[in-house]
């Protein structure tokens, strides 16, 4: 392993991560760096399990997606336990002699899996995150490979927190403008105050149990309140 090589290569892939404009650019560019760098990884994808259902972002390959959903339909697979146990790494040698979860494994090999290796980005709650990384060659991972498939999985976990941080941030300044806006409208139309505007956007989101932001929405999209 050219350890001086990977390093400049991790720099540049930081960096890279940082300047991705949105969550879905920054969890692309992750898997497509788990491919480029990892020595004997095939396919990855980020897999979020929330609470018993899974969902795949950027996926390199088709196999990616195929591997989530048949965890989902089975609910087993190296994914729930992680879930369950904080397992920080967790592997599959060779899928046509892994016996640990029997209801996921042989399907698995069936698609054409021979090995895969996961990598645990956070927890938050119900929410898991994962890095999976997948060859069709049984035993393709070595130690080597687990070392930079670990620091690729820390430096991803660190740069999508940044972009899911930055995307809620985004979000809630454009809440506050539509809720500003939809104020305005009513203010302009029944002569409230700003106050009386807000109060009665906040009232009508109560009573019927729709968020704020929706009901500002509404506003901005139909001039008054539904």
């Amino acid at each position: 392993m050219d350890w001086r090589g990977f390093a400049r290569q991790m720099a540049t892939m930081a960096r890279d991560l940082l300047a991705q404009p949105s969550v879905d650019a920054t969890l692309e560019r992750i898997t497509e760096s788990a491919t480029e760098l990892v020595d004997g990884c095939d396919a990855a994808g980020v897999l979020i399990l929330r609470g018993r259902r899974v969902e795949t972002f950027a996926p390199t390959a088709q196999v990616v997606v195929d591997s989530d959903q048949l965890q989902e339909r089975v609910q087993e697979g190296p994914c729930f336990d992680a879930a369950r146990e904080s397992e920080r790494v967790f592997r599959i040698a060779d899928f046509a002699t892994h016996q640990r979860w029997p209801a996921y494994v042989p399907p698995a090999r069936e698609l054409g899996l021979g090995s895969m290796m996961g990598f645990l980005l956070y927890t938050e709650d119900e929410e898991l995150g994962a890095l999976n990384l997948y060859s069709y060659r049984p035993n393709a991972f070595t130690e080597d490979s687990e070392t930079v498939g670990w620091l690729l999985a820390s430096h991803a976990a660190v740069a999508l927190s940044s972009a899911r941080n930055q995307d809620q941030m985004e979000q809630a300044l454009a809440t506050r403008h539509t809720i500003g806006e939809a104020m305005g409208i009513l203010m302009g139309r029944h002569h409230l105050t700003e106050h009386e505007a807000f109060d009665v956007l906040r009232r009508y989101s109560q009573e019927k149990n729709v968020k704020l932001r929706e009901v500002a929405r509404q506003v901005c999209g139909t001039g008054s309140l539904p």
